[in-house]
């Protein structure tokens, strides 16, 4: 599943190198003003469209209203993950030694901005000591979930990654973690400093 805004210039090269075992391919175009959705399309994809910005964690919300498998792959469209690599995700629940798998981002290309490494140090931190788990990269939007263990989203924006972590874990699933390649351009992402209280705010409602 694509959550995507604004994602004209990148989701073509998203979409095709998504591998072919992959049963569907959901794109949830929220609320862009460009032609994300109609590229999205022309690929084939099973498009949402929301008819405005909602955020990350609502237009994931709808994605998971259509989704029909037992494993959902969420993604960003952005560009930053390589679709490639799902295979690599969704390797340790196929062989059944975890339900819930997040890429912990290790950087190929360009470089991640201050407030997002400030941010993901923070948050990770907090997290794992209040799960108890061993991830790294809490924040990372490249993961796999059995769909057993895929919670209720609530969240309306970025905080959804710290959301479906914290329910997934008190539904009692394996948490595991791999490596995936990052590429960072100037424009990746919507991130505002404002998703860091909304995080703290999702660590202590759950």
């Amino acid at each position: 599943m694509v959550p995507a805004y604004n994602e004209a210039k990148r989701i073509s090269g998203v979409l095709s190198r998504i591998p072919d075992f992959v049963d569907e391919v959901i794109v949830v175009d929220d609320g862009s003003k460009d032609e994300t959705a109609d590229i999205a399309e022309r690929h084939g994809a099973n498009v949402v469209r929301l008819p405005k910005n909602r955020g990350k964690g609502a237009a994931m919300r709808e994605g998971v209203k259509k989704a029909t498998g037992d494993v959902i792959v969420f993604m960003d469209a952005d560009g930053q993950h390589d679709p490639a690599e799902i295979e690599r995700l969704i390797l340790p629940i196929a062989e059944n030694r975890a339900d819930f798998v997040i890429g912990r981002r290790v950087i190929k290309e360009g470089r991640r901005s201050l407030i997002r490494k400030l941010s993901n140090f923070v948050t990770t931190t907090l997290l794992r000591l209040k799960l108890g788990v061993d991830i790294r990269d809490t924040q990372s939007g490249f993961r796999a979930i059995r769909r057993d263990f895929l919670p209720e989203i609530e969240s309306e924006r970025y905080e959804v990654e710290t959301e479906i972590l914290i329910k997934a874990v008190k539904m009692g699933a394996r948490v595991a973690e791999v490596p995936v390649s990052t590429t960072y351009e100037v424009e990746t992402g919507h991130f505002r400093f404002e998703d860091i209280v909304r995080f703290l705010k999702t660590l202590l409602r759950y």
